[in-house]
């Protein structure tokens, strides 16, 4: 199975990151540990991922890493029902 990283720019302090990600936390792990990343740096809340740098990602898509874009990363998201839709509570009338 792939491990994918998504086209996000998100910045923190002076970096700018993207999310690493995989179906699988044992194909996630063996990326990042490739690309050089520690484990402690592993986020496991809602969606398990690693933030990375724009140099890191340019290493994982060299190293086979499927690039996805915001669609395709909610349909991963979806797909492994990392993050379950929220209904919008509608008040009862009177």
């Amino acid at each position: 199975m792939p491990v994918y990283v998504d086209k996000a720019r998100n910045t923190f302090g002076r970096m700018t990151l993207c999310h690493l990600m995989a179906d699988t936390a044992e194909e996630l792990h063996s990326m990042a540990d490739k690309i050089g990343m520690k484990r402690r740096w592993f986020q496991n809340r809602r969606v398990p991922h690693y933030d990375i740098c724009l140099k890191q990602k340019a290493l994982a898509i060299r190293a086979g890493v499927i690039e996805i874009d915001r669609k395709q990363t909610v349909e991963l998201i979806r797909k492994h029902g990392w993050i379950v839709k929220k209904t919008r509570s509608r008040p009862e009338s009177e």
